[in-house]
């Protein structure tokens, strides 16, 4: 490497000169530990404390942060104004503690004398209710956000419920799945099934066909997308009108190109599943726990503060403004929590009604559970509707041989596949083949006579 050569070089340096440009002096390490006692020593003599110093640290934090002077913060909650929820949240996990409260309105020194910390608490204690004022204002400034959440959550497993319950597709999936099931089981106590758990798609992967590659997945899904092709084709055909659509159009249903163009567009309708499900998987990853609590947890908010105006703030006249604003406040609430209930009780109900339109009767949470199961199975849809389509594109791009085509004796020597299907057709040709020659013979007969 160059290494090799370069530590072996030539080059010097000058370490007197080095050391007197780029050197540290030397300090003595006592007189400088001795310095930061002192200077420690005189910044805890400074102040006289009262609270919990790591209390102070992060209410003196937060207040620097927010550039609010201690009037501006006593004001708004003497009147009930908005304050920044980073500081009313601090308030809230700093509060004092009964003995540092009492300490706190007991002081009597010099109030500059105390720290910035227990300076801004010893005027807030002087508030009556204070701090069921502050929990009263942080709840006032979340509850928007949180009613505005809530709705849209309900609103999700609402459209949810109705979609996966109503969607075609789906149910021609499961329909599908049930009798491939039922058609490789016949003979075992599973066949002859008139239901299963939506649990089992999820395990159509794991049943892989004699080659090692095609999944019984796979099997479901090529085998439906040409009907769902051919009735995407005929619903083409309906939406045009009769004097558009010319027979020539569509060609021979059992044509190669055919059958090819209606696997297209089944495959299209089958891949089209997950996007019509899209607010099942939105669902999916709801919990309705956290729902449940979030709801209780707006209508205890409510109720302390209810308590609060008419217990606390109406027997001081003082107050009025607070009380005031407070009163309009818990008006508002109190109708947006109300909805939340009902919605919360009619949602949960329509959830398990789609959960035992699928599993018969559903435990409670088995309804969210059912919106997980079809996320995943749609994921697993995807891929196969995927390696089909790769699949069939390579087929498509790969060189055709050419068949030489048949001379009239050889297909006269081999019968039509529709003569052995239908020998009914093929007797019928043979009955119409001499009146044939006839009509033929006297069509010439007329053209001899007509130019002659």
């Amino acid at each position: 490497m160059v290494w090799h050569g370069i530590n072996d070089g030539s080059f010097q340096f000058n370490e007197q000169m080095m050391e007197s440009l780029f050197g540290y002096p030397p300090v003595n390490k006592n007189k400088k530990e001795r310095s930061k006692e002192a200077s420690a020593i005189d910044t805890s003599s400074q102040y006289v404390h009262i609270i919990d110093n790591k209390k102070a640290q992060n209410i003196s934090i937060v207040l620097r942060a927010l550039n609010l002077t201690q009037e501006d913060i006593i004001d708004a909650l003497q009147e009930g104004n908005e304050l920044p929820p980073e500081l009313l949240q601090t308030l809230m996990k700093m509060a004092p503690t009964a003995d540092e409260e009492l300490r706190l309105r007991l002081y009597t020194g010099e109030v500059s004398q105390l720290g910035p910390a227990e300076r801004f608490l010893k005027a807030l204690v002087e508030i009556p209710f204070v701090y069921k004022r502050v929990e009263t204002l942080n709840f006032m400034s979340s509850i928007q956000e949180e009613v505005s959440t809530t709705k849209e959550s309900f609103k999700s497993l609402e459209v949810a419920s109705n979609k996966l319950r109503n969607s075609r597709l789906f149910l021609k999936l499961l329909e599908a799945v049930l009798k491939t099931g039922n058609r490789m089981n016949v003979g075992t106590y599973r066949g002859g099934a008139q239901a299963f758990k939506l649990d089992t798609l999820l395990k159509l992967s794991d049943v892989k066909g004699t080659d090692g590659k095609t999944t019984l997945l796979h099997f479901v899904v090529q085998e439906i997308i040409r009907s769902e092709g051919i009735r995407a084709a005929r619903a083409a055909r309906q939406s045009q009108s009769v004097s558009s659509v010319r027979s020539d159009d569509f060609g021979d249903d059992s044509s190669p190109e055919s059958s090819e163009h209606y696997r297209s567009l089944g495959l299209q309708a089958v891949s089209g599943v997950s996007d019509e499900l899209q607010d099942v998987k939105k669902a999916a990853v709801l919990d309705a726990d956290v729902l449940t609590a979030t709801v209780s947890k707006l209508n205890q908010s409510l109720t302390k503060t209810k308590d609060l105006l008419n217990k606390e703030i109406k027997s001081m006249e003082k107050e009025c403004e607070f009380g005031r604003k407070l009163a309009s406040f818990v008006e508002r609430a109190e109708a947006d929590i109300t909805f939340l209930l009902e919605e919360e009780m009619r949602i949960m109900a329509l959830v398990k009604s789609a959960a035992d339109y699928f599993h018969g009767q559903a435990g409670k949470d088995e309804g969210l559970r059912l919106f997980a199961i079809v996320r995943d199975f749609l994921l697993m849809l995807d891929k196969v509707c995927k390696e089909v389509k790769d699949t069939a594109m390579k087929a498509h791009k790969a060189p055709r041989k050419e068949v030489p085509s048949p001379s009239s004796e050889s297909r006269q020597a081999s019968p039509d596949i529709r003569q052995k299907l239908f020998p009914a057709i093929a007797d019928k040709r043979m009955d119409y083949s001499s009146s044939d020659d006839e009509a033929r013979n006297h069509l010439l007969w007329l053209v001899v006579i007509l130019f002659r």
